[in-house]
């Protein structure tokens, strides 16, 4: 890939938008986080979602990751309402309906802790005497906001959602509303799965 591409990891806080233009004022954007011009996020993340964000001037790879049939891994950490049993984690696993699609196979498991992350602000929302539990969740599609969709589908809904990964990348020791550039190792896997695909 050309030396004139730039390639950033961006940890989202929550309540930011995934763009660089503000169109309320209620949102923050990426602007007040990266101050680097021409780079736009590759793919998006809700605003009331936290964690990884790629970034690039390279629209080759912005339109490969972007394209189904790329199928690149994205891990979540999710923490749901209630503790849900084998039969929704099979049902996640399997594929569930949300609206007009079946969700494909995904990977679903039931962590025994709380994962190492950071205080939300604002924290979510707890209900007395209602537990609340944290998934790990690897999808190979990114539909709007599917994740979502899909623990809700299964009576178990999303209370806070933290993507930890895309593909090969990982959110590991980026502090929140901090960014990095990608190492010479991180983006020759780019092309390595480009060549795959």
């Amino acid at each position: 890939m050309p030396n004139n591409n730039r390639y950033i990891i961006f940890h989202k806080p929550y309540g930011v938008l995934s763009q660089f233009t503000q169109e309320t004022p209620k949102h923050r954007t990426l602007k007040e986080y990266i101050p680097v011009p021409d780079v736009y996020p590759v793919g998006r993340l809700d605003w009331d979602s936290e964690g990884l964000l790629l970034l690039t001037n390279n629209g080759q790879l912005q339109h490969r990751l972007a394209n189904p049939k790329f199928g690149h891994e994205r891990t979540y950490w999710v923490q749901v309402e209630r503790i849900p049993d084998a039969e929704a984690i099979n049902k996640l696993q399997t594929g569930v309906k949300v609206q007009d699609y079946r969700t494909r196979p995904a990977k679903v498991q039931l962590l025994l802790e709380q994962p190492p992350v950071s205080d939300r602000n604002p924290p979510i929302r707890f209900r007395q005497n209602i537990p609340t539990a944290w998934l790990e969740m690897t999808l190979t599609e990114g539909k709007n906001r599917q994740v979502r969709r899909m623990t809700a589908a299964v009576g178990f809904p999303t209370l806070r959602l933290i993507r930890v990964s895309i593909a090969h990348l990982q959110l590991d020791g980026l502090e929140l509303g901090q960014w990095r550039d990608l190492t010479d190792s991180e983006i020759n896997m780019f092309s390595q799965l480009g060549n795959k695909s």
